[in-house]
């Protein structure tokens, strides 16, 4: 089967909409683009785009080895088994469901997650804002079943591709809600918009890739709130558009910690959520969560008045 890389044709289309939604800014919106902000985000595409090519080279060789120990064999021109694209579309999209879910859930990941989420602002050139450093994580592990069950490497970085073509579009706040049939089943810009918000509400919620019902089946799912205005970015902000900083924020403030931590906490910053610590002093985004619930409705049978005193 030919090298085929979906991606790449798709980039023509990724300029022409950021060159569309940059109009609409313009019109509507114009804080919707930060200059600077934007500058950025481009930079983290380009970097990302040459980190990929430096260590995705190691991927393949673990992808194509674990290749040869399969389950299923659907032969030696497999591209041309039709049903194996739709299935392993949809099972690569539970597999990022996962390993997206794993990101915000484990510091190791999220320390290269977190750069996706870095901008307070919410446009089409956010969605270029990918990691340079996936490939120092364990991320590649959630993928390698995919292999042992007999979709060739190829087949699985063609879906993927597909899968990050469809995620580009949902990174605006040009449309509201799709039509009601489509939010309830596909990844829409308004589950994503609440994704990438810092709210109480919002935080860690709507994991999707392509379809929403995995958040809706494993119980992540939050419908946008009119009423809740967002707040995007991450819990703390960078309150800096220093690429480098940017990037390696995380990686050095994890390993910080890692380093003053006493000898039976240290795996605990490494492998536990983001936030945690041995001594209480920050939040998780559970604990943030709970807070806020607790501020909003009062126990049965407690005023606002004892809830505030407590």
């Amino acid at each position: 089967m030919p090298e085929f890389s979906p991606t790449e044709y798709a980039v023509p289309g990724f300029v022409i909409l950021v060159v569309l939604e940059m109009l609409w800014a313009w019109k509507k919106r114009p804080d919707a683009y930060e200059p600077r902000d934007t500058l950025t985000s481009l930079a983290f595409g380009l970097g990302s785009t040459i980190a990929g090519a430096l260590f995705g080279g190691f991927a393949i060789w673990v992808f194509l080895q674990t290749y040869e120990y399969r389950i299923f064999d659907f032969g030696e021109q497999w591209w041309t088994v039709w049903w194996t694209w739709p299935v392993a579309f949809i099972i690569d999209d539970l597999k990022y469901y996962w390993v997206h879910r794993a990101g915000h859930r484990i510091r190791w990941m999220w320390a290269a997650h977190v750069n996706h989420h870095s901008s307070q602002h919410y446009n089409l050139s956010t969605a270029l804002r990918q990691t340079w450093t996936g490939s120092f994580t364990f991320g590649l592990l959630f993928a390698l079943p995919l292999a042992l069950l007999g979709f060739h490497p190829a087949l699985l970085a063609i879906v993927g591709g597909f899968n990050l073509i469809y995620q580009f579009w949902i990174h605006t706040e040009a449309i509201g809600k799709m039509p009601r049939w489509f939010e309830a089943v596909m990844n829409t810009p308004s589950h994503h918009r609440v994704h990438h918000a810092t709210n109480p509400l919002y935080l860690d919620r709507n994991y999707a890739g392509v379809f929403i019902i995995w958040d809706k089946m494993f119980g992540t799912y939050q419908p946008e709130v009119e009423s809740e205005d967002i707040r995007y970015g991450i819990v703390k902000q960078l309150g800096s558009f220093n690429l480098l900083w940017s990037v390696f924020h995380e990686w050095i403030g994890m390993l910080s910690d890692i380093w003053r931590a006493p000898w039976r906490h240290k795996l605990s910053y490494l492998l536990r959520e983001p936030g945690w610590t041995h001594d209480g002093s920050r939040e998780t985004s559970d604990m943030i969560r709970d807070r806020w619930r607790s501020r909003q409705a009062p126990e049965d049978g407690e005023t606002a008045q004892q809830k505030q005193t407590a």
